[in-house]
């Protein structure tokens, strides 16, 4: 058995979305791939102190994370690069002049800065840990970086919101709440070759992908074996070499021992 390069989504893939945890035989079957020899590293959109306490709460050494230009290696951030910062900055603009409200992630951690209390007024809290800074003096173009942008947008308005924010072509978002876009990095492929070439190994068929949604549709690359989950998006699953069964009905256990996966690399 040749050494593989495994690279799991979480949300859908290796966790239950209905309980956040990872489903017992997904953690399993990567005890089994790490013993047999075998590279084994998360890839998620998530921003890398979100993802963090995943990675931590399970034991994992190497992960992609911030839609793949986060890299951690043997447990070590090793990169983790920003949103283009004029373009974000652009979007930014365009969005409070059309009158929605921005929280702006420009640092590594739970912490939103904004303006004013626009963005409640129109979406409510966000929908996972915060701490929000509001500072009518806040300007994000003295900020180092820019991670994230959440924008509020309201009920109606999603197809309108798309041409009032041109700036947006070629930058990732996604809508993971009806009331507010997410504007990060959807680049979970260049994740994966940046990850290969830092650790000297090259891209190809051995290279294996798990994913569930349209967001691993980035990481789908022609030369990787790809795999969707049972519970995953039709798109995806059309996309894929294999669909395994559903995530809960041990998908990924599954799949890794009809492919022999389990068995000991050799040399």
């Amino acid at each position: 058995m040749k050494r593989k390069y495994f690279f799991f989504d979480i949300d859908g893939t290796l966790t239950d979305r209905r309980t956040g945890s990872m489903v017992p035989s997904a953690g399993e079957a990567l005890d089994k791939l790490r013993e047999a020899g075998h590279f084994v590293c998360v890839n998620t959109g998530r921003a890398h102190y979100k993802a963090r306490k995943f990675f931590d709460r399970y034991g994992f050494d190497n992960m992609v994370a911030n839609g793949g230009m986060a890299i951690v290696i043997d447990k070590e951030l090793v990169e983790n690069s920003p949103l283009p910062f004029e373009q974000a900055l652009r979007v930014y603009n365009e969005a409070i002049e059309s009158g929605f409200g921005v929280l702006v992630s420009d640092e590594d951690s739970e912490r939103v800065a904004c303006t004013d209390f626009r963005f409640y007024d129109q979406a409510g809290i966000r929908k996972e840990p915060t701490y929000y800074v509001i500072d009518e003096n806040y300007r994000p173009q003295e900020a180092e970086h820019i991670y994230k942008l959440y924008i509020s947008i309201p009920v109606g308005r999603q197809d309108e919101a798309l041409s009032l924010m041109p700036s947006l072509e070629g930058l990732g978002y996604i809508w993971f709440e009806p009331e507010y876009m997410l504007i990060q990095q959807d680049h979970k492929r260049r994740g994966i070759y940046r990850m290969l070439e830092l650790i000297g190994a090259e891209p190809g068929s051995e290279v294996i992908v798990f994913g569930d949604d349209t967001n691993d549709l980035d990481m789908f690359a022609p030369e990787f074996y790809k795999v969707a989950m049972g519970n995953g998006h039709p798109d995806l699953k059309a996309a894929a070499d294999e669909v395994a069964p559903a995530n809960v009905e041990d998908g990924i256990y599954r799949v890794c021992e009809e492919h022999g996966w389990f068995e000991t690399v050799e040399g």
